[in-house]
């Protein structure tokens, strides 16, 4: 399982929700997690030759797309997902379970693209101290009341007052002018991949776009 991570997050994010979920049941693993670890395997031999390519815009400027899947874990919480791009193929892939119990998938987004902001500030950052000037970052987002939070920096109903102030920081960024967050639907998002496990044509559509695979 080790290797595996290793392998997914440089040049295989395609099994990086497997392989994430794989890394929880090391300790007491079951006959059935065992079968998930040879499907991975399996999958790896079928589709050994692929692997990420990148591609940057005429325009260098990261690009990230942050998303969720709403109580997904066996203890009610959400998973997080962000990529990072600098024009095609991911510089950077992350997905990992939320460390807070969220109250509504809106909720779930605001926590991820939060968590996922300060990693492209960083590659932003990065970008500027090689000489780049940089317009406002896009942010992908596929939940328009998320959008609504972010863009208003606060707690807009009853439904969101809890709702930790810490995870309005994005909005901080939209003010200063580092990120513009625009609505992406679902079936567009390519971090919907590392968020659940996908089948069929849109696994293999999602993989393709998020991985480059020309």
């Amino acid at each position: 399982v080790a290797k595996l991570l290793y392998v997914a997050k440089r040049v295989r994010p395609d099994i990086l929700t497997a392989v994430q979920f794989l890394t929880t049941r090391v300790q007491q693993p079951t006959e059935d997690d065992w079968s998930k670890l040879e499907r991975c395997l399996a999958y790896l031999n079928q589709e050994r030759n692929l692997g990420v390519t990148l591609e940057c815009d005429d325009a260098v400027n990261a690009v990230g797309y942050f998303d969720a899947a709403y109580g997904v874990h066996a203890d009610f919480k959400s998973h997080s997902a962000s990529l990072i791009t600098l024009g095609k193929g991911p510089i950077y892939v992350g997905c990992k379970k939320q460390k807070i119990l969220t109250k509504s998938s809106t909720e779930a987004e605001l926590v991820s693209a939060s968590d996922g902001s300060p990693k492209l500030v960083g590659v932003r950052r990065f970008l500027r101290a090689q000489g780049y000037v940089l317009s406002p970052s896009i942010v992908y987002q596929d939940n328009m009341s998320a959008i609504s939070l972010i863009k208003k920096g606060r707690a807009t109903s009853e439904a969101s007052k809890h709702i930790n102030i810490r995870y309005f920081f994005i909005k901080q960024l939209v003010d200063d002018g580092e990120i513009q967050v625009v609505y992406m639907p679902t079936d567009d998002m390519l971090a919907d991949l590392l968020t659940k496990p996908l089948q069929g044509a849109k696994f293999r559509d999602l993989r393709d776009r998020l991985m480059n695979i020309v």
